[in-house]
Parts: structure tokens; sequence; C-alpha cells
């Protein structure tokens, strides 16, 4: 898995080429058996179209199980982004509104803490870069609970006590969304998905050669449907690779929202 996710990581297309040729190898070889098989007399000529019908079916099933996988875990992280901007927002709000020294001070933190996340949702595939952002949430949430804990004690109020709640709901929705983006596509159905598609097109080869057809173009463009799908669906279970990621705009509508010089250079 470690090598599939470098070449992930390095580009689609060059997967997306592999996965190509490795297919139509697959279906070269099956058609070449096929065509010998069928030479010598020896080849089973009935019931093969009924399984390769039934291992095609097997690979569309798989297709569909994986892609609604990929997509729910895409969508729980772009909802999860907009969940957090939006706990963001009300807590900046009740910073500025409560009446104590404080206020400011933690709504700058806030602020600051905003455009963390927007750094984490937007961060590429290292680690090292992954854990200095966590680093930096951990150390701001720390700060900002010191703050809201003595407004707390020094102003015991409906209007703390509801500034306390926002902040909390910050640090919980920042936790959900670490953990989201934790959530990958299990290398096990990873390797059964791409399995069954060699096997399945390999068969399929067989079955052609049985017969002593020859569909180029056909076959071409079956294994470009299947590789295009199979590399959408882990472009979609990636949280930090390819083209298909978590959006930081709500962060940057939030920082907006704070007023000018809040929203930081987009690279």
């Amino acid at each position: 898995m470690t090598i599939l996710a470098e070449i992930l990581a390095f580009s689609l297309f060059v997967f997306w080429l592999v996965f190509f040729v490795l297919q139509w190898v697959a279906q070269a070889i099956g058609a070449w058996l096929g065509r010998r098989h069928s030479a010598s007399g020896t080849a089973p000529a009935e019931g093969v179209g009924v399984v390769v019908g039934g291992m095609l079916g097997l690979l569309a099933f798989v297709l569909a199980l994986t892609l609604s996988f990929a997509t729910a875990r895409f969508e729980e992280r772009r909802q999860g982004t907009l969940m957090e901007a939006n706990a963001l927002g009300t807590a900046w709000l009740r910073a500025k509104a409560i009446s104590h020294p404080r206020g400011e001070e933690l709504a700058k933190l806030f602020e600051e803490y905003t455009r963390v996340r927007a750094e984490f949702i937007t961060a590429p595939a290292d680690r090292e870069i992954v854990r200095a952002i966590n680093d930096k949430t951990g150390v701001l949430q720390n700060r900002i609970w010191e703050h809201v804990t003595v407004i707390v004690r020094e102003k015991p109020d409906p209007i703390s006590a509801s500034l306390m709640a926002a902040a909390n709901e910050v640090f919980d929705r920042s936790t959900a969304e670490r953990f989201a983006f934790s959530l990958t596509m299990p290398p096990q159905m990873v390797w059964l998905l791409m399995g069954i598609a060699v096997l399945s097109i390999g068969a399929l080869g067989y079955q052609l050669g049985m017969r002593g057809l020859s569909l180029p173009i056909l076959s071409v463009l079956l294994i470009a449907m299947w590789t295009s799908v199979i590399v959408v669906i882990l472009d979609l279970s990636a949280p930090r690779i390819g083209s298909l990621r978590s959006s930081a705009a709500a962060y940057y509508w939030t920082l907006e929202g704070f007023g000018p010089g809040a929203v930081p250079q987009r690279r």
C-alpha cells in the first residue's frame, strides 16, 4: 500500500497509466491463453461467458461499494469544514460581544485559530507539515481555554457560559475534522478492487481469445473506463492526494466576516 500511495501522491495520471497497462497486459495474456486452448481443443466452450459475466458483475458491485465509501468520506470532510467554520464564527461573535477585557484578545485568538484550521485543510500529504499544524492547533486551544476559564470565573453569567459552550464546540469540531481526514480507503478494499479488475479483464480476454475475436478499440475503451472510475474512487477517498479535495473556502469566508486584515493571502 505504501508504493501505491507514493504513486498516487506523485501523479494520478501516472497511476492511471500504470494500472491501465497492467490491465491491458492481463487482457492480452488472457486472449493468448484463450486462443491456445481453443486451438488445442481443450478449452471448455460452454460456461465461460457465464463465469466472465459473473466476474464483471462482481467488479461492478465492488466498484459501486467502494465509490459509496469514498463519496461518504469526502462528504464527511466537506461537511466538517463547514460546521467547524460556522462554530468559529459563532465563538468569535460571542467573544466580541462579551463585556470583559479579555474579549478582544480572545477574538484575535479565534481569528488566528481559523487561519490555522484553513492551513490544516489545504495542507499537502506531508506528515511533518500536518503534525506541525496540529501542534499549533493544540497550543491555540490551550491559550483560548485559559482566557475562557478566566472570563467564566470572573463573570459567571449565561453570556460567559455561552462563550464557553461555543469554544468547546470549536474544539470538538476540530477533533472531528482531524478524525475525518485520518480516514482513508482500507488497503484491503483497494487491493481487492484492483485485483478483481485485473482478473476480470483477463477473463474477458480469455473469452475473446477462445472465440477468435479481436476487439482492440472496445477493449481499450473498457479498460480506460474501469481505470478512470477506480482512479476517481481513490482520489475521492484520499483527503490530501489528487484534485478532489475539501475546500477551505468556508474558513476564508468566516475570516472575511471578522473584518479587513483577517484574511491571509492565498497561495
